[in-house]
């Protein structure tokens, strides 16, 4: 029984993940400038959102949902800057050599910046019990079905991620600086237009 929740749990994950929003775009382009490690730090802190955002979706935590729907205008408002800022930096960034960048710390704060930015959507809580629903996960799962539950989906985030930054870095030996120059800006532009669209959608 938990196994198949678990299998169903994994292609939540994946399939929740896939759209190619913000952090996907940001994904692509670390993997391109600073190799696929970065990457998939990238979806890790992603995937670390989603398994939070999963299990208070799975063990019905109705205080904390609560909490984070009444206050969505603040934390939506702050997600939108978070994006505009990150969307000026990756602008204005110039490419260099993978080889000239400090690992350790920087993987960390991106880790970190990407949960915290992915966490500032919590509308995905709504998203996450409609469709446990829909796929008959019962609002009100046991305790080790809903572990099952948000361990598949944790698996299953990554695993998107895992395969887009395999994917991307496939690519990454044909470009040279000046095309990882490009990459940067349309990212920039591109994450810029999501924080526009973010802050834009509470007026």
């Amino acid at each position: 029984m938990e196994f198949t929740i678990f299998l169903k749990g994994i292609f939540i994950g994946f399939a929740m993940a896939v759209p190619l929003g913000p952090i996907g775009i940001l994904c692509i382009r670390k993997t391109l400038g600073e190799g696929q490690l970065r990457g998939l730090i990238i979806g890790l802190g992603a995937a670390t959102s989603d398994l939070l955002y999963g299990c208070v979706a799975a063990f019905g935590l109705s205080v904390i949902s609560n909490t984070l729907i009444s206050q969505r205008i603040w934390i939506r408002l702050i997600g939108g800057a978070l994006l505009l800022i990150l969307g000026v930096k990756t602008f204005r960034t110039e490419p260099a050599e993978p080889k000239f960048h400090k690992q350790g710390s920087r993987m960390l704060i991106s880790y970190f910046y990407t949960m915290l930015l992915t966490l500032t959507n919590p509308l995905t809580i709504f998203a996450f019990i409609a469709v446990f629903a829909a796929l008959g996960l019962g609002s009100d799962p046991g305790y080790f079905s809903a572990s099952a539950l948000v361990a598949g989906v944790f698996i299953g985030s990554c695993l998107w991620f895992l395969f887009l930054s395999s994917g991307v870095a496939l690519f990454r030996k044909k470009l040279d600086l000046v095309g990882l120059r490009w990459v940067n800006k349309i990212a920039g532009v591109f994450i810029i237009i999501s924080g526009l669209i973010a802050i834009g959608s509470l007026l």
